[in-house]
């Protein structure tokens, strides 16, 4: 996931990091809208929830949109 959003200034390389954390016990995933999803029961779901996640905006995206909100 390299690619750039039309929304994104300019070309910039993205670096992978791990987007599941953990906190109090509980699992969240973060976005590259800085937000954190969640909370999750395990790291399993919450794993589940990302790959979720990145397939609805990727199909906001290609359908013209750029948020949930619309």
């Amino acid at each position: 996931m390299f690619g750039k959003r039309e929304q994104d200034p300019a070309p910039t390389v993205h670096y992978r990091s791990d987007r599941v954390t953990r906190v109090n016990g509980e699992y969240f995933f973060s976005t590259r809208e800085n937000t954190l999803e969640g909370p999750y029961p395990n790291r399993t779901e919450a794993e589940r929830e990302t790959e979720a996640y990145i397939q609805r905006m990727q199909a906001l995206n290609s359908a013209g949109l750029t948020s949930l909100n619309g």
